[in-house]
């Protein structure tokens, strides 16, 4: 599948892949801090942003259509950085394809499965009531129960085009429901690691990353070392996105 790509800068190339319920938008501010080294390149996962809806979103699928999509770009070889589910997607293309891969950058992810505590946000997504003249306000009522945080329903919103008649929900929210328990898991390739320079990240105040999480990516990656990135959660690059940039720019020049 070919990704919508969103570009900035010129350079070596820097991959970025963001999380389950994301798109290539959400790294615009590491794309501004970047294009001036970089040339910056941004996907949408598949069921994502502007990209082609389809079903699965098994990791070696994924990691394929990252593949497919840098060969239509002419990037050859790519530092390649991923958020939450677009890390895993990472990880899987450094271990299935690594010549692709320069750099490995994982944000606040581990390769392993994860409990499914996202299916009940998706269970509310698919319950909003889809009708002409839904208001925002509306919609975030409807997701309130499951989503009591106001930033996380802002950001799921962001995926309802309230504009269409009546609105309807810019992702692939029946196909990412589907693949939900593939989303959750990560079963690397038997024997495969990436020898390459890898970096995880994790945010200070984020549970994604544990310190019994180090033996499981030293396993695959040999080469990683890890960074935490303080006054952060899971949305690391959100939230503390100086940090962030910096971390980055000091591993991306070793």
């Amino acid at each position: 599948m070919r990704l919508q790509a969103l570009e900035a800068g010129q350079g070596r190339p820097l991959v970025l892949l963001h999380g389950l319920f994301g798109s290539a938008r959400n790294w615009g501010g590491v794309q501004k801090a970047l294009a001036a080294e970089y040339r910056v390149v941004a996907l949408d996962l598949r069921n994502h942003g502007a990209s082609p809806h389809a079903p699965g979103m098994g990791y070696a699928v994924q990691a394929e259509d990252v593949a497919e999509t840098l060969a239509t770009l002419r990037i050859e070889n790519a530092a390649l950085l991923g958020h939450s589910m677009g890390g895993k997607v990472a990880m899987m293309l450094a271990l299935t394809r690594p010549v692709l891969v320069e750099h490995l950058i994982v944000a606040d992810i581990a390769p392993r499965s994860y409990p499914p505590v996202l299916r009940a946000t998706v269970g509310a997504m698919q319950a909003v009531p889809l009708h002409a003249g839904l208001t925002r306000q509306e919609a975030d009522q409807a997701l309130r129960a499951a989503v009591p945080e106001a930033p996380i329903r802002k950001f799921l919103l962001q995926n309802l085009r309230f504009e269409a008649t009546p609105p309807a929900w810019r992702i692939g929210l029946t196909e990412i429901a589907a693949a939900m328990p593939e989303i959750e898991d990560f079963a690397p390739p038997p024997g495969a690691r990436f020898d390459g320079p890898a970096l995880a990240m994790a945010g200070a105040l984020s549970p994604y990353i544990r310190a019994e999480d180090h033996a499981g990516f030293r396993a695959l990656f040999p080469r990683i070392s890890f960074a935490s990135i303080p006054c952060a959660g899971h949305w690391l690059h959100a939230e503390n996105t100086e940090g962030f940039v910096a971390a980055l720019r000091e591993f991306l020049a070793a």
